[in-house]
C-alpha cells in the first residue's frame, strides 16, 4: 500500500543531483548506491576486494564507540514529508536503528558548526524491510544527515517531499516548466502504471530507457489510459512537449490534455473532477521515439493548476513538459 507521502518526489534521488558529500565509512558498499532510483538487487556470489558486493551503503563493523553517518546534498531543496529506509537484502548486517536530521544552507554546503534539526528520532530497523515514516515539518531543507547506529548496511534511502522554490523571484514573463518535478509538479493518479511509474514523466532530462518513463499494460477493454498532474504553481500554458523517446512498438497512437484551475478538495477527489475539465490540447497524433512540441494547437484557458494527459488507447510516454508563465 502506497503512503500519502510516497506520491511526492524523492528529493534524495541521484537523478536530481543528490549526492553524499561526507560519509564516516563506506568500506563494503559505496554510499551513493543508496541514492539510486532503481530498486535494490541481489547479486549471488559477487564479491569485490572488500567483501560481498551489496546494492546500497554498508560500513565496516565498528570496533570503537560512536556511529556511522552520511551528509547528503539534496539535488533540489524541499520540504520533507516522509522517509523510506529500505534494508532490502541486508539481513545479518543491517543497522539496529537510524535517525534523520536536516539543515538549510543558503549557499554551499554546511560548515562544521552548522545547526542540524532532528526530523526523525532514532527508529528501530529490521533486516530486508522497508521502514516508512511520515515527517511533520514545513521548513525547506538543502541537506540531510542520515545516522545509523552503530554501523551496517542500508539499500536505499528515499526522502519524499515537495521541492522548494522562491516563486517571488520568478517573473511573470519568464517561461518555466510548471509540470517539472524540480518545480513542484506531482503526478497524482493514473489509470495504470504496469511497466513504468507515472512520476517518471516529470523527471528532469530525457529518459534513459523505457523503464524511465510511464508505460501502461496493453488495454484489452474499451477506453483509454490517463495520468493526472498537479502543477508546481498556477500558470498559463504556452508550450507543451510530449516525448515518446525509447517507445517504438508501444507508443500511444494519440494524446489529448484536459486542464482546470482547481480550488479546494483533496488529491483523492481529483479523478472524478477531471472527467469534466476543459480541453487544453485537442487530440494529437504521436510518433515513435521522438519529442512532439505543441504551441499553436493549445486552447487558451487562462491560469490552470492541474492537467490530465489522455493517451489513446495505451502505451508509453517518456516525458511531459508544460511550459508557461506563473499566475497569482
Amino acid at each position: 500500500m502506497t503512503t500519502t507521502f510516497e506520491k511526492h518526489i524523492n528529493l534524495a534521488d541521484a537523478r536530481l543531483g543528490s549526492k553524499a558529500i561526507f560519509v564516516t565509512d563506506d568500506w563494503f558498499a559505496a554510499v551513493d548506491r543508496m541514492l539510486q532510483p532503481e530498486a535494490p538487487v541481489w547479486k549471488e556470489g559477487v564479491f569485490d576486494d572488500n567483501g560481498k558486493w551489496m546494492d546500497g551503503w554498508e560500513s565496516r563493523r565498528k570496533r570503537f564507540e560512536g556511529y556511522d553517518y552520511t551528509i547528503i546534498r539534496l539535488g533540489v531543496p524541499g520540504v520533507i514529508k516522509g522517509v523510506d529506509i529500505d534494508t532490502s537484502f541486508f539481513t545479518g548486517n543491517y543497522p539496529p536503528s537510524a535517525s534523520l536530521e536536516a539543515c538549510f544552507c543558503q549557499d554551499g554546503d554546511p560548515a562544521e558548526d552548522a545547526e542540524w534539526t532532528e526530523l526523525l528520532s532514532a527508529v528501530s530497523l529490521n533486516g530486508d524491510s522497508q521502514h516508512l515514516h511520515a515527517i511533520n515539518n514545513d521548513q525547506p531543507w538543502t541537506h540531510i544527515r542520515f545516522n545509523i547506529f552503530p554501523d551496517g548496511g542500508v539499500a536505499r534511502l528515499r526522502v519524499y517531499g515537495t521541492p522548494y522554490l522562491n516563486w517571488s523571484e520568478i517573473g511573470s514573463e519568464q517561461e518555466i516548466d510548471l509540470a517539472s518535478s524540480l518545480n513542484g509538479g506531482r503526478a497524482l493518479a493514473c489509470s495504470d502504471e504496469h511497466f513504468g511509474k507515472m512520476s517518471n514523466i516529470l523527471n528532469p532530462g530525457r529518459g534513459v530507457n523505457m523503464g524511465d518513463g510511464w508505460e501502461t499494460a496493453r488495454r484489452r477493454t474499451p477506453g483509454n489510459d490517463w495520468v493526472i498532474v498537479a502543477l508546481g504553481h498556477p500558470g498559463e500554458i504556452s508550450r507543451i512537449v510530449v516525448d515518446t523517446l525509447h517507445f517504438k512498438g508501444n507508443y500511444p497512437d494519440s494524446c489529448s490534455i484536459q486542464a482546470a484551475f482547481v480550488k479546494g478538495g483533496t488529491d483523492e477527489q481529483i479523478e472524478t473532477q477531471s472527467l469534466f475539465w476543459k480541453e487544453l490540447l485537442p487530440s494529437q497524433k504521436l510518433e515513435m521515439h521522438q519529442e512532439h512540441e505543441f504551441a499553436e494547437q493549445i486552447n487558451r484557458l487562462g491560469p490552470i493548476t492541474h492537467i490530465r494527459l489522455n493517451i489513446f488507447p495505451d502505451g508509453g510516454v517518456s516525458r511531459l513538459r508544460l511550459f508557461g508563465h506563473i499566475s497569482d
